[in-house]
């Protein structure tokens, strides 16, 4: 890894310009002990600089390493964050707002990873957001990932989480990986397991899930065995979402796609269908937000064992290759991707290679 007494520079406008930067820069500052500057920080969004969420991310690594840290409030566009050792222990992180928690554990998750001892994470805000991994995406297909590469990631819901309101409870317990990560291939699905769709919809009437279901059903041809209604908890909601989980040999794939007001049952069944019949027209493993979220424990496999790690996915967005760029910053590894076309559809291959590679 870098030399710790680096100071990393970045631009937060960069290339995709939203708060990945951010968070994966502070996942890597803590991993490594690199202090960091970011500036510009989502300049090119609407409402630039650091919004609830994202400020909420910052206190929280400041918390899990005792860094300093300047330019720690809503709306800054600047931050320095300088880590200290990180500590595993009990953690209470709490959003404010229906701003994703999900998002908070993505930015302390790698450091907690490499801690010396296992760590409980309560986080509250938003569970299920537009723009965030939706918890049941990192319970089904990130966690078992994480568990491949050696560490423990278990995460229980204990309340769903809706834009506006907000409100939603998420627990992880984190383990450490014992002698540090592994890094892996993921290059194929494996043979099909299951396919099935859940909708949740607290505070709706009970026909909106029935008519997403039935439209999801016109589209899939799945049976009723494999539309189902998840119960929703005392006073949570409104709120509804659509998700389809296929299940692999060797990992599980979730799309979700949300209902708002104004927007027809029928459409959010035909949003969640689009994505499952683009993930079925490639051949890569995995899905172009999973491989948003594979990327850096990887790198971080890759970093600690001098060993290559590969994976594919069905496209590589500029939020993929921003991310990259970031870690490339922080780590001794480099990504290298490229095309594959076959008979069984394209798919994107990215290799994770030691830096001296």
């Amino acid at each position: 890894m870098n030399n710790k007494n680096n100071l990393i520079e970045l631009d937060g406008s960069h290339g995709e310009g939203g708060g990945q930067i951010l968070r994966t820069a502070l996942a890597l500052s803590m991993c490594t002990g690199m202090p960091l500057r970011i500036e510009r920080i989502r300049a090119r969004r609407p409402k630039p600089g650091l919004m609830r969420q994202h400020l909420t991310c910052v206190l929280a690594a400041q918390e899990v390493c005792g860094a300093t840290v300047v330019g720690a409030e809503l709306g800054s566009q600047a931050l320095e964050f300088r880590p200290g050792r990180v500590h595993a222990g009990d953690y209470r992180f709490a959003v404010g707002t229906a701003g994703s928690c999900t998002l908070v554990l993505q930015t302390v998750l790698p450091p907690l990873m490499l801690a010396d001892a296992p760590s409980r994470l309560h986080l509250s805000g938003g569970t299920h957001n537009p723009m965030a991994p939706p918890f049941h995406f990192l319970q089904r297909s990130f966690a078992p990932l994480i568990r491949r590469a050696g560490a423990g990631l278990d995460l229980t819901l204990r309340r769903h989480g809706f834009f506006p309101a907000g409100g939603g409870e998420i627990e992880a317990l984190i383990t450490p990986a014992e002698g540090g990560l592994r890094p892996f291939d993921l290059l194929e699905r494996g043979a099909p397991l299951d396919a099935f769709a859940e909708v949740i919809a607290p505070a709706l009437p009970r026909g909106v899930a029935e008519r997403e279901l039935e439209a999801l059903a016109r589209l899939t041809g799945w049976d009723a065995s494999q539309l189902r209604t998840l119960p929703a908890r005392q006073n949570e909601g409104p709120g509804n979402a659509l998700m389809i989980t296929l299940a692999h040999e060797h990992l599980t794939e979730v799309f979700v796609a949300f209902g708002e007001r104004g927007l027809a049952a029928e459409d959010v069944a035909r949003m969640a269908f689009a994505e499952l019949r683009s993930y079925q027209s490639s051949a890569g493993a995995a899905g172009e937000h999973l491989a948003d979220q594979l990327a850096l424990p990887l790198a971080l496999a890759v970093a600690g064992s001098g060993r290559p790690a590969a994976f594919t996915c069905t496209e590589l967005t500029e939020h993929s290759r921003t991310n990259f760029s970031v870690i490339e910053r922080f780590l001794d590894v480099r990504f290298d991707s490229r095309l594959e076309v076959s008979r069984a559809g394209n798919a994107w291959r990215v290799d994770v290679l030691p830096g001296s590679a």
